[in-house]
């Protein structure tokens, strides 16, 4: 019985450092990408048809709010590697997870136009579905002991 117990929690381990250094390695990319003119504007729609975020745009121009936001994902991101390492960061890492994830699902609700009907079947731009993922691992991490 303990080998078999030894193998799954090696599996397991293996599978908690992959999904780490993934979702890692997501926010990196993405929270560099904000930094970007293209990203900047293409997250303009999302955010100025949002219910917390709609505002924005009046007082901070679109790339310094982009940017603002990458720099979020590129915190969170760099909390998330080193809580590896450091487990009193998983918890802010969790809570970091959650918060930029739950707040990128809800845009599937609040923008117009997000979800298109092709061949019978509704559709949206599945970039975002990867948040869902992403938001259960901030959970699991969140209460990673």
């Amino acid at each position: 019985m303990s080998g078999t117990t030894s193998v799954k929690n090696k599996t397991y381990q293996t599978g908690y450092t992959i999904s780490l250094l993934g979702a890692s390695l997501i926010l990196l990319w993405i929270g560099l990408f904000k930094f970007t003119s293209t990203e900047a504007n293409a997250i303009k729609p999302l955010l100025e048809n949002h219910f917390l975020t709609f505002f924005v745009y009046d007082y901070i121009n679109i790339q310094w709010v982009s940017n603002a936001i990458g720099t979020i994902e590129i915190i969170i991101a760099i909390v998330l590697l080193f809580s590896a390492k450091f487990a009193v960061l998983k918890r802010f890492a969790g809570i970091g997870m959650i918060a930029v994830f739950t707040v990128t699902l809800s845009y599937l609700f609040t923008t117009p136009g997000i979800w298109k009907i092709v061949d019978g079947f509704p559709v949206t731009d599945f970039f975002i579905l990867k948040d869902l993922m992403l938001l259960g691992f901030g959970l699991m991490i969140l209460n990673d002991k």
